[in-house]
């Protein structure tokens, strides 16, 4: 073999070994869930084809073409027996796209099907599209709910101005995708999610309301609509189901993550909250529960958080950050938890839903002052007195 197909060989070798990696469950955890070792999926999981060019005549130094950036905020869902990941991948040029990889296990081994996804655009094209929450709903099809953003044309003048709003695709089998119209409602949208059932007869989606592109301003935290035509969406009533509240994880700004597990217990509800820091933002996951009868009545939620950026999760190209938008539940009962590390790297914790459960029902609530937070301290000291 000549020079150039060695080095081939070589890194084909390289990168195989990353994608055989075995991952291991990290010890001495929590007790609500279990976080592995290593990130499931990273840029350097994508396959050498999107990368390089492997024509000796036209790459002799055999340089990377197309570089890629960051591998985060995964849908999830089981399909054919595989665990799925609809990864938002960002290439060097900060264009996000998305992209299927699969795992027999959940937990390692992930390989990307041969090709992004092809996305259609609405009627006006996005300039970026990320962060899709994937949901199998009742009616046979199988949604994508994803953020598409734009440049706000009413400030010509400022690059950095950007719309955002909620785009819906759908498809049978992860490849071929029928894109509908963007959904539309009173304020921009950029963390939407589909529930998987009907209610009242019609679609509804968890929103997140806001005035602008970051602020929220006005949203109050996490809102509740419901739309009669999906091929046509438009909320007309939201209302806020799981709201902000001063010096908390969710100060900032909070967000559902994928869409609600049914349990026969409730709805296990899994979102995001962020506050500010003098670092600047930080990004946490939280969990609250609903009724099963109706899906807007919070009937529990665990003060604080549920999972943060540990070790070297809080490094990367946004630090201080954790993001899911997906997560699958298994017949047995076994929950993986996919997230994303400071927007740059795919995790997973895996749990059960006897366990998730246990935690949202007997977790104290967050008593919102510090003196309550002192006295829910003390009564569990007492009670561990008097075993």
């Amino acid at each position: 073999m000549s020079d150039f197909q060695n080095r081939v060989a070589a890194l084909k070798a390289h990168h195989e070994e990353l994608l055989n990696l075995k991952n291991q469950p990290m010890e001495w955890g929590n007790g609500i869930y279990t976080k592995y070792k290593n990130p499931i999926v990273t840029a350097e999981h994508t396959p050498l084809t999107w990368r390089y060019d492997f024509d000796e005549k036209d790459n002799p130094y055999l340089m990377q073409r197309i570089m890629m950036n960051a591998t985060l905020n995964s849908g999830a869902i089981k399909w054919n027996g595989k665990y799925v990941i609809i990864v938002r991948v960002e290439g060097a040029d900060r264009k996000s796209f998305f992209a299927v990889a699969e795992s027999p296990n959940g937990i390692d081994h992930f390989r990307f099907w041969d090709e992004p996804i092809t996305m259609p655009d609405d009627v006006i094209p996005a300039t970026n599209i990320y962060d899709m929450r994937i949901t199998a709903h009742e009616d046979g099809w199988i949604y994508g709910v994803f953020c598409a953003e734009r440049h706000d044309d009413n400030e010509p003048g400022n690059l950095s101005a950007a719309t955002a709003t909620a785009a819906i695709a759908r498809t049978k089998d992860l490849i071929h995708w029928d894109r509908l119209p963007d959904l539309k409602s009173r304020s921009q949208q950029r963390n939407v999610v589909l529930h998987p059932e009907f209610v009242d007869g019609k679609y509804a989606f968890y929103t997140r309301p806001q005035d602008g592109f970051i602020d929220t301003g006005s949203g109050g935290g996490i809102g509740w609509g419901l739309v009669d035509d999906i091929t046509h969406a438009e909320i007309t009533e939201e209302k806020i189901i799981n709201a902000r509240h001063y010096h908390t994880i969710m100060e900032v700004k909070n967000g559902e993550g994928p869409h609600p597990i049914k349990t026969d217990r409730g709805w296990l509800h899994l979102a995001h909250g962020v506050r500010a820091c003098a670092s600047g933002l930080r990004y946490v996951l939280y969990m609250y529960m609903t009724a099963l009868d109706d899906p807007t009545r919070v009937i529990a939620q665990p003060g604080g958080y549920f999972l943060v950026p540990e070790g070297w999760e809080y490094i990367g190209d946004v630090m201080n950050v954790v993001f899911a938008n997906g997560w699958i539940a298994d017949d047995d009962g076994k929950v993986f938890i996919y997230y994303a590390s400071s927007d740059t790297r795919m995790h997973v914790a895996t749990s059960t839903i006897d366990q998730l459960i246990d935690y949202c029902m007997h977790t104290p609530e967050d008593g919102l002052t510090t003196s309550a937070s002192v006295e829910t301290i003390k009564r569990l000291v007492a009670k561990n007195k008097s075993l």
